[in-house]
């Protein structure tokens, strides 16, 4: 509503332009008399003209006549380049009127240009907004959402507690890590891990994946790194989570290209504040890659990502575990017991075990059968394998 009003006031504005420029006078009634040229020129000579308005097509002039009055004239504008000096030479007072079309293109001009600039505040206020990178206070998760990773949970603790008191652990000449790097298949539980850590030790967590940095506009990736980190230190003690970290921490390529050449800066950016944390600030950042080969190896040195920690797919424990969990609500045949499930599942991500038994169930319920039975099991497998 508002932008139709305020285009409709921008439509009434324009018009009244145009009409006061090209037809306010003859429309308002406003008539000046005519005289000849020749009649002008030889009144200027005589110093009768005191003054004179050029326009595009009229001079308007004012007379002294015989009886020594004033009186207001127009004749047809000659537009001879020597008409401005003439008139000044015998002490005419000379204005100029303003040139309608001048007014219109200096009025588009300034059009143009705001809706350029305009244009140009929204799109970096969209790839650059404050808001690129929410803060979460509370995700929700702790370690007890988090199946198995009991090595992980141990080591992780530990580095919660020095997040907490980072000057405390500095007495004893311990650090914080500036990175942990996280490495594992797709659908093993790294984001569920990096929110549960976040989780348990009550911090601030920063979300973020490759494409959060991706941009038509050159320089944007490097300027979004900037700010993530900005926002990150700002909210200390915080977690920093990178997804997809292959994606834009690749080894750098000097071939030239504008796409190997903005990944360059970007990894630049992020190498610049990787060595920009001090040991107290608070920030550890969390990558989540499936292959760390593909990083630059100027990225994931000690001193940047200080650990590396793979999240491997659930061993049978943690699949007994899975499948208990994913199983509530749905019941199933003698033949899809726990462990045959277990032993089905075997080498199977947590994802997939979640997907295989959800589509189980649907592959029951379209037989109109309340009971998930091995066959359904087998077919939602073999579904997931030929999709590939």
């Amino acid at each position: 509503m508002k932008r139709k009003l305020a285009f409709g006031i921008t439509v009434i504005l324009a018009l009244g332009l145009v009409f006061y420029l090209f037809l306010g006078d003859s429309l308002l009634g406003k008539s000046v008399p005519m005289t000849e040229y020749a009649s002008f020129y030889q009144d200027v000579e005589k110093g009768l003209v005191k003054k004179v308005e050029i326009g595009k097509k009229y001079l308007t002039f004012t007379k002294v006549t015989d009886e020594g009055t004033e009186v207001k004239l127009q004749t047809y504008n000659p537009e001879s380049p020597l008409l401005k000096e003439f008139l000044l030479k015998n002490s005419v007072k000379v204005t100029e009127d303003s040139d309608p079309e001048k007014i219109i293109s200096l009025l588009l001009d300034i059009v143009f240009y705001g809706f350029f600039i305009t244009a140009v505040v929204i799109v970096f206020r969209k790839f650059i907004s404050p808001n690129t990178f929410k803060v979460v206070r509370h995700t929700g998760k702790t370690f007890a959402d988090v199946v198995g990773m009991d090595a992980l949970k141990k080591d992780m603790s530990q580095v919660m507690e020095i997040m907490k008191n980072p000057a405390e652990w500095a007495k004893k000449g311990v650090r914080m890590p500036k990175g942990i790097i996280m490495e594992g298949a797709p659908g093993n539980g790294k984001t569920l891990f990096a929110k549960a850590l976040a989780g348990e030790a009550k911090v601030n967590f920063i979300p973020a994946k490759a494409t959060d940095f991706e941009s038509m506009f050159m320089a944007i990736g490097p300027m979004k790194v900037k700010l993530l980190f900005k926002k990150a230190r700002r909210r200390a003690p915080c977690i920093v989570f990178i997804d997809e970290f292959d994606g834009i921490g690749t080894r750098r390529n000097y071939s030239g290209s504008a796409i190997e050449t903005e990944n360059t800066r970007i990894v630049t950016a992020l190498l610049n504040e990787l060595d920009g944390f001090e040991s107290t600030s608070g920030v550890l950042v969390l990558a989540a890659t499936n292959s760390i080969n593909a990083l630059d190896e100027a990225l994931i040195r000690p001193g940047r990502f200080d650990a590396r920690i793979s999240v491997p797919f659930p061993d049978e424990k943690a699949r007994a575990q899975l499948v208990e969990m994913y199983s509530r609500g749905k019941s199933f045949a003698a033949d899809c017991s726990v462990q045959s499930l277990v032993k089905t599942f075997n080498g199977f991500s947590c994802a997939k075990i979640e997907s295989v038994l959800n589509r189980a169930a649907l592959i029951a319920e379209q037989d109109e059968r309340s009971v998930v039975e091995m066959k359904d099991v087998q077919a939602a497998i073999k579904e997931q394998v030929n999709a590939r």
